[in-house]
């Protein structure tokens, strides 16, 4: 299927309203260096609430350079510096005041390859609430460890083998339980790294179709490298290229009329 067939047969659907939203997430002018490599140069981006915001581009550009800047994973590699400012609720998440265990907690993360817990089903959704005290009991636990299989359409599959590990599980319904994992501590902001790359294209319809629906209540960011897919779920789109943000928009307009000549080259298959 053609990209812009995509918008023509359901352009409605993926037109965001007009109404001003205030961003959750302002970058202003990030910088980011491994070294003496300069991996980010200039960043501004906001970010709206409870919708998909896509980061596309060739691979190398920076997306996941970006992506893990929202929740200061960067802070774990020993060469890597960061400038500039990120916000999160109009607060600066690299203050020195921040907690990053807190800050990981508002902003959960799903990788490019499913990574279970070498636990059980159930530990590893209840993991997080555990370790942050969002349960007053067991009873309470039970019920967020249900809720968070529900929303991540996992609890038919699972429900009568929960003390089974979660590494026996198929690849596309570990990637559900990452992502049942990621919901269960309730984050502002989830952040998926290509979360489809490892799937086969059964699962990766029931992880986009997830996406569409999870949008409802948390607000998503994904690196993606497949055009079909930043059409399908996302409602705004930035390309990423040489460490540069070339061009951020409705992902409608970014698809059908981008405004600079590389994203159109990009998006068309002439490079990437």
């Amino acid at each position: 299927m053609n990209i812009i067939n995509v918008f023509e047969e359901d352009r409605m659907d993926n037109t965001p309203d007009e109404e001003v939203v205030e961003p959750i997430i302002q970058t202003k002018d990030v910088n980011v260096y491994y070294g003496d490599t300069h991996a980010l140069m200039g960043i501004d981006l906001d970010i709206s609430p409870k919708r998909v915001t896509a980061l596309i581009g060739p691979s190398g550009c920076g997306k996941s350079t970006f992506l893990r800047c929202i929740n200061r994973m960067n802070d774990t590699i020993p060469t890597c510096r960061m400038t500039g400012t990120i916000t999160l609720d109009g607060e600066n998440i690299y203050d020195k005041k921040i907690d990053v265990v807190q800050l990981r907690a508002r902003v959960g993360m799903v990788f490019q390859k499913p990574n279970p817990f070498p636990k059980s089903i159930y530990d590893n959704v209840a993991y997080g609430p555990r370790i942050h005290g969002l349960a007053a009991n067991s009873t309470d636990l039970d019920e967020i460890v249900f809720n968070s299989l529900q929303r991540s359409g996992l609890w038919n599959e699972v429900k009568d083998r929960l003390d089974t590990p979660g590494t026996a599980l198929s690849g596309g319904q570990q990637q559900r339980l990452c992502i049942a994992r990621t919901i269960a501590i309730n984050p502002e902001v989830i952040l998926m790294d290509e979360p489809c790359s490892a799937l086969d294209p059964i699962a990766t319809a029931i992880v986009e179709e997830l996406i569409t629906e999870l949008k409802e209540r948390f607000t998503i960011i994904i690196v993606t490298h497949s055009m079909q897919q930043a059409a399908r779920v996302s409602e705004q789109t930035a390309f990423f290229h040489l460490g540069k943000i070339l061009e951020f928009g409705d992902t409608s307009e970014i698809f059908t009329n981008p405004k600079v000549e590389k994203t159109k080259d990009y998006i068309t298959g002439r490079f990437g």
